[in-house]
């Protein structure tokens, strides 16, 4: 059966040859060209073994409507859209599925201030894709491609600037990292080594055997990690996913954190070195923001999932820094975009300054319990199991920005359709253990008996 193509917030993403084909993929590079108008257009891509054949395909869209194409190549996708601000392109595309299985890729499009685009850009986007015109530009005035080699550097070197890159390098840290056979192969050693002064054992760091292990940096997925950080002494892990947007880390005992645990390391330092300010979490994300941000008499905003929804609320509130329970730490000073090597920066720069080991640091932090699990669900039938889980919880005033959000007195839940899988994705928290199991059972039972029924109608 055809794979739907799935296209929101989170771009245009399909399993390549079957609904994501080139010739999809050259009218919405058509389109793009189309919304943001003629000049340089930067694109960037991970190793994904379809990515230079779509790279191509999208190419050839953007020339066709008088855009210039700026090939990055093999890029970290925030890196991408750094560059994309500071060289004032019209726009971007990242190649990109980042967590997703090798055989799915995806476009994903940024404006001229390497930001994605939101919900509302997104749909003009698509009226303009639907309406299928692209007045091809006349051969004379057919730009040409160009290459962008520094894209990856000045991006490091921004990183660098921002953090206290000299108390780094004088703690010389052995640091494990796991690319995920993805961008982090190829650019890693250029910040922790050359920048950061750190010695460097790199695993799945051969970017043509893709994957050697599932793509998304969830603690199952990094044990080979955990086991080398205790092997060789290490100071600290990193788990990268494909396209270098999502960090996981593990202690120096080689115990993997949750991805929450990540992201509220990385904004314990910003609030205690950088600025203290609000911060910007998506709703799915752990109440241990909520403890940390405490700590520093700070606020927690929550906005939907998705990268551009964090990243307009971090701006709506000047908060200092955000991001989203998949480990996607967002860090303003250096770009509004989820950034694994931002977040490498400032774990570093906090075992330069805390006196504290990861493990510690873990140590002092309240204890929740978290159950999550991602329930396929066809994507047409998503909406009614959804409002299955709103009428269960009528009255405790679901929050239904994204999917339904409700916190009750010992657990709060979450349920929401994936925008990058067709899967509806379940959470369940609570500092009661047994209060939240027995929550999350009763969740994924309903949900798994309303997907089947939906199924039947």
């Amino acid at each position: 059966m055809r794979e739907v193509l799935k296209v929101g917030v989170s771009g245009v993403r399909g399993i390549v040859g079957d609904s994501l084909t080139p010739s999809v993929v050259l009218s919405f590079a058509q389109a793009f060209g189309m919304f943001v108008g003629r000049g340089p257009v930067n694109v960037g891509r991970d190793t994904r073994p379809s990515g230079e054949l779509l790279e191509r395909a999208v190419v050839a869209g953007l020339i066709s409507v008088g855009c210039r194409p700026v090939l990055l190549g093999v890029v970290p996708t925030p890196s991408l859209l750094f560059r994309t601000s500071a060289r004032r392109a019209r726009g971007a595309v990242a190649l990109t599925a980042s967590h997703n299985p090798a055989e799915w890729n995806a476009l994903k499009f940024a404006d001229r201030s390497g930001i994605f685009l939101n919900q509302q850009r997104t749909d003009e986007l698509l009226d303009v894709y639907h309406q299928g015109e692209f007045p091809l530009v006349p051969e004379p005035e057919l730009p040409g491609e160009v290459r962008d080699r520094e894209a990856v550097a000045a991006h490091f070197e921004r990183i660098a600037s921002v953090v206290d890159a000299g108390a780094i390098r004088q703690r010389r840290f052995r640091v494990a990292v796991d690319c995920a056979n993805g961008v982090g192969s190829l650019h890693v050693e250029a910040l922790l080594r050359d920048l950061f002064g750190c010695e460097v054992l790199k695993l799945h760091d051969d970017p043509a055997r893709i994957f050697e292990r599932p793509p998304e940096p969830l603690p199952a997925n990094i044990r080979r990690l955990c086991k080398e950080v205790r092997k060789h002494g290490c100071h600290v892990g990193f788990a990268l996913d494909p396209d270098g947007d999502r960090l996981a880390v593990v202690d120096e005992r080689g115990g993997a954190l949750e991805e929450d645990l990540s992201l509220a390391l990385e904004l314990e330092q910003v609030l205690c070195r950088h600025e203290r300010g609000p911060v910007v979490v998506n709703l799915t994300a752990s109440r241990v923001v909520e403890a940390v941000a405490e700590r520093h008499g700070c606020a927690v905003w929550r906005s939907p999932t998705g990268e551009v929804n964090v990243v307009e609320e971090i701006v709506r509130n000047h908060a200092a820094a955000g991001g989203e329970s998949t480990g996607g730490f967002i860090f303003p000073p250096v770009h509004l975009c989820r950034d694994a090597f931002s977040a490498m920066a400032v774990v570093l720069e906090f075992l330069a300054f805390s006196g504290e080991t990861v493990s510690e640091w873990r140590g002092r932090l309240p204890r929740f319990h978290t159950f999550r699990e991602s329930i396929g669900c066809p994507t047409e039938r998503a909406p009614q199991v959804l409002q299955r889980v709103r009428a269960e919880f009528r009255e405790d005033s679901p929050d239904t920005r994204d999917g339904v959000y409700v916190s009750l007195p010992k657990a709060w839940l979450h349920v929401r359709r994936s925008n990058t899988e067709p899967v509806v994705r379940l959470t369940v928290e609570g500092a009661d253990q047994e209060a939240a199991r027995s929550l999350f059972d009763h969740l994924r039972g309903l949900i798994a008996r309303e997907v089947d029924r939906a199924g039947h109608r």
